[in-house]
């Protein structure tokens, strides 16, 4: 397992992320959620699960690149699924990661 990041590593992915994916950001917030992994909206703010700072950085890339990419892709569907594989390759693996956490936060969705 890869060593996990501190907020400002974190936030350094998304702003790398963000120029990869040619999105642009307007502030990335880390907090406490109880219901999901990450949120966006369309004024480019992003909020990300506090609790993904104890994951390691493949876990958190794969919330990362899936938040973003809802930036020109508002849905789960073909297109959106084929992005994620050629940034992440087999995303699905970290999708199961997160589904296999403890029961307190198995519900969560990104």
């Amino acid at each position: 397992m890869k060593k996990s990041l501190d907020k400002d590593e974190f936030k350094g992915r998304v702003r790398e992320w963000a120029t990869k994916l040619d999105v642009k950001v307007q502030a990335i917030a880390l907090r406490p959620m109880t219901n999901k992994w990450a949120s966006c909206s369309t004024a480019g703010k992003l909020n990300f699960n506090s609790e993904l700072l104890e994951y390691d950085r493949d876990v958190a890339d794969y919330v990362i690149v899936h938040e973003l990419l809802h930036f020109s892709v508002p849905n789960h569907g073909k297109l959106w699924k084929s992005l994620m594989r050629a940034h992440l390759g087999d995303y699905e693996r970290f999708d199961r990661r997160l589904k296999r956490l403890p029961a307190a936060v198995r519900k969560r969705k990104s």
